[in-house]
């Protein structure tokens, strides 16, 4: 990777960083902290895995091996793909806790109408 492509790929994980960032504004100083960790790695792990797809919509999920010249080739997986999916697991499950950490809306409040049926529903 040349040195102008890490540029690139930092400023695009730092776009997805302040991306996800604003969705935890409000959180209180010390979930902030371990949230901010969090972030970091979620918004790596993305633009890796927009990177890796991007290869193997080019390149494919499979490639032909051979071990030496005097054997037939075989179809395997490219070790990116199972990077991929391996890295993929990693980023549901920090996007999962981050998820959770969000605070949740208030119950919207019952109208008149809902009153009146929860009342008729007694009689």
């Amino acid at each position: 990777m040349s040195e102008e492509e890490r540029e690139e790929k930092k400023k695009r994980v730092r776009k997805e960083y302040n991306r996800i960032k604003k969705i935890y504004k409000d959180m209180p100083p010390d979930v902030k902290t371990t949230v901010d960790s969090l972030i970091h790695r979620a918004a790596f792990m993305r633009v890796s895995l927009e990177d890796m797809e991007a290869d193997l919509d080019e390149r494919g999920f499979v490639e032909f091996f051979s071990q030496s010249e005097k054997t037939e080739p075989y179809e395997r997986e490219r070790p990116v793909a199972r990077l991929y999916n391996t890295l993929n697991k990693n980023y549901q499950s920090i996007m999962k806790q981050l998820s959770d950490l969000v605070p949740k809306p208030k119950a919207i409040e019952s109208t008149e109408e809902d009153q009146l049926l929860a009342f008729l529903k007694k009689k």
